[in-house]
């Protein structure tokens, strides 16, 4: 089932949703809406060429990176040890964002999702300091690669990555499971399952185990939300 939503600040129960994830459509890319989106595993993602309002999804299996899990290759430990690149944490995300958008032709692919109001929304909320970057320069100080997604708790949901020279956005990936290994983070949401996340150690979960980890007393809500027959979160 697909929901249309209306201005107030409400989700219907994720578990409602279509076979593909699809849950709902409308609203906006509010900071507000985003928060509660993103505490309850939903996101955007949409055409926005085709699309005059954004679409919200939430697959009942979640695929994942623990960070404990990440796999690094032979290759990528040779890469990491040539010491070619550097990687830093939340330094541009404005040029990162912008390289997911544009490399490789992207922003003008069929079904191009992270145009100008994505880009803008996902900016507001790192100014907010929910969504951060993971920046891969090279020895010149240019970007050449690297991801960025939102931070709920102790958790990233990853959005999108991007690599101008090889491997760029698989050394982002590693640094930043890393970085959460070291400081206790718990999980590495992938969104979609790809063969270069599925090579790092990314795995499907249940929903219900994803939302515990995502935030503790969630699916215990949800269940009260559902007996009491109101079926939204807010």
């Amino acid at each position: 089932m697909v929901f249309e939503l209306t201005d107030d600040i409400v989700f219907p129960d994720p578990r409602l949703g279509d076979d593909d994830g699809l849950l709902a459509v409308g609203g906006d890319l509010s900071e507000e809406r985003l928060l509660l989106a993103y505490s309850y595993g939903i996101f955007p993602w949409f055409s926005f060429r085709d699309w005059p309002y954004p679409a919200w999804y939430c697959p009942m299996r979640r695929f994942v990176i623990f960070p404990g899990e990440v796999h690094i290759s032979h290759s990528m430990r040779s890469l990491m040890n040539k010491d070619e690149y550097k990687v830093t944490f939340n330094q541009d995300f404005e040029g990162v964002i912008k390289g997911c958008s544009t490399a490789g032709g992207r922003f003008y692919a069929n079904g191009a999702w992270l145009g100008d109001d994505m880009i803008k929304a996902y900016s507001r909320m790192n100014a907010l300091g929910y969504a951060k970057s993971v920046d891969v320069w090279n020895s010149k100080g240019e970007l050449v690669g690297g991801l960025y997604g939102m931070v709920m708790g102790d958790c990233f949901i990853g959005e999108s990555m991007f690599s101008l020279v090889p491997n760029a956005s698989k050394l982002a990936l590693i640094y930043l499971a890393k970085l959460m290994e070291r400081v206790g983070g718990r999980m590495i949401d992938c969104q979609l399952e790809t063969a270069h996340l599925r090579s790092m150690g990314g795995r499907f979960i249940s929903y219900d185990e994803y939302l515990e980890i995502l935030h503790p007393g969630a699916l215990a809500l949800l269940d009260k939300e559902s007996s009491e027959s109101s079926n939204t979160i807010e």
